[in-house]
């Protein structure tokens, strides 16, 4: 497992400066076998945020080539430069006098952003991730002064795609590495079948504030919503429990009007980069996050996908079900699966079902947090040869009491950052 340590420090602080070589020495010493230490971030310089100003669209290109017209500083500031002409943009002059060292102009291939967004811009000498250098460079019959950079090149993830968009409120022209918090350390922590707490910031953070004997504080009892222990608020989807070995508590939580369009937030995008966790969609990060940090699987269901009430109960000789993978798998009759009135819609605590996925569109949501039988999820995860997040949680044996905490943390995320409700019993 990779352990942000900033993170690890948000509920065991430890007193500066941080020893990271005494920290992985007193880790091991309890049994948790740190494999590698990794300094992150510092080999990103000279990238700042910019906005865009204008997009000039270059045509007779094989793909979509754009040229941009950046500014690190406020246009509105001082005297007439808020003003600028096209012939200017055009033939790359950088705009005004009064702005000079402020407007650039870039040439991009991505289309995912627009003119007003907030993005990071490498300037000429900038290192990126894995010791990519910028320049000034002529492509396209025009001058590139620099680069908008994707997630993948800031070091957080795969994706090249498209540009990072930023919060409208990111600072112009501040240093992205520290806007962002890039800097950080990673452990890479060989986490033992005996340990399955410690696959998760809760558990591990638990054995750091043991081992340096500071105080801890249990994110699962942090940010809770105050009807979390209400009944009646946020379990409004109907379910069933039908075979009580295969799971012995079932929560939902049910959201209704989040706006599938917000963006995940970035200091959430940056710790779910830092744990080797790929950025989906908020629905998904948020999931995913509560997961890294509590050690608690959930999954997020289209209600409008959903047919009638979900049972959780045993597969059915001949049930097949297509998971996100795109793989369509003959179901066996030991197999834990999730169901609704149209049958199969997943793998208890391994993979979700194609049928119901969140997509970008998704708007009402359904979020499941369950305590599935470790053995059970084992034998499946093995029959199936489908290996996942969840699965090597659930087999280790997850925390009874977590199930509700955690859906109700991410039904009230989900409200707060997708702009939706989480629905009351009586609103049904």
């Amino acid at each position: 497992m990779l352990v942000p340590l900033s993170w690890l420090l948000t509920c065991a602080p430890l007193p500066e400066p941080v020893d990271v070589g005494e920290v992985a020495r007193r880790l091991t010493g309890i049994g948790l076998e740190i494999e590698a230490i990794e300094q992150v971030g510092h080999d990103i310089s000279d990238v700042v945020v910019a906005r865009v100003l204008e997009i000039e669209e270059l045509t007779g290109h094989k793909k979509p080539i754009r040229y941009c017209r950046v500014t690190t500083g406020d246009p509105a500031a001082g005297g007439s430069g808020g003003s600028s002409s096209r012939a200017g943009a055009a033939g790359g002059s950088g705009g005004s006098s009064s702005r000079a060292g402020t407007e650039r102009q870039v040439i991009c291939g991505a289309v995912n952003f627009a003119v007003g967004d907030q993005v990071p811009l490498a300037l000429p000498g900038a290192m990126l991730s894995g010791g990519f250098e910028i320049g000034v460079s002529k492509r396209y019959g025009r001058v590139s002064d620099g680069m908008i950079c994707s997630a993948a090149e800031l070091g957080l993830g795969d994706d090249h795609t498209g540009i990072m968009v930023l919060p409208p409120d990111a600072p112009l022209g501040a240093d992205f590495v520290s806007y962002a918090g890039l800097r950080d350390v990673v452990l890479d922590v060989n986490v033992t079948p005996d340990k399955g707490h410690a696959l998760s910031i809760r558990g591990m953070a638990r054995e750091l504030a043991s081992a340096f004997g500071v105080a801890y504080t249990d994110p699962a009892d942090t940010g809770l919503p105050d009807w979390v222990a209400d009944p009646g608020h946020g379990e409004v989807y109907p379910a069933s429990i039908a075979d009580p070995t295969a799971c012995d508590r079932f929560a939902l939580r049910e959201v209704r009007g989040v706006d599938p369009a917000r963006a995940t937030p970035l200091a959430m995008r940056v710790r779910l980069a830092r744990a080797d966790t790929r950025s989906v969609s908020l629905a998904v990060d948020v999931t995913n996050y509560l997961m890294l940090e509590l050690g608690q699987p959930m999954h997020a269901f289209d209600r409008s996908a959903l047919d009638g009430p979900i049972v959780v109960r045993r597969a059915r000789q001949g049930e097949k079900l297509e998971t996100l993978d795109h793989v369509v798998r003959a179901l066996d009759p030991d197999d834990i699966a999730i169901t609704d009135s149209s049958g199969p819609i997943g793998l208890a605590g391994t993979m979700g079902g194609l049928a119901t996925e969140v997509s970008e569109t998704s708007t009402d949501l359904v979020i499941e947090a369950a305590h599935f039988s470790a053995l059970g999820v084992a034998r499946m995860s093995r029959r199936h040869r489908l290996f996942s997040q969840a699965s090597a949680r659930f087999e280790r044996g997850v925390d009874y009491e977590l199930p509700l905490r955690a859906s109700a943390k991410a039904a009230a995320m989900l409200a707060q950052l997708g702009g939706g409700t989480v629905v009351r019993s009586e609103e049904r």
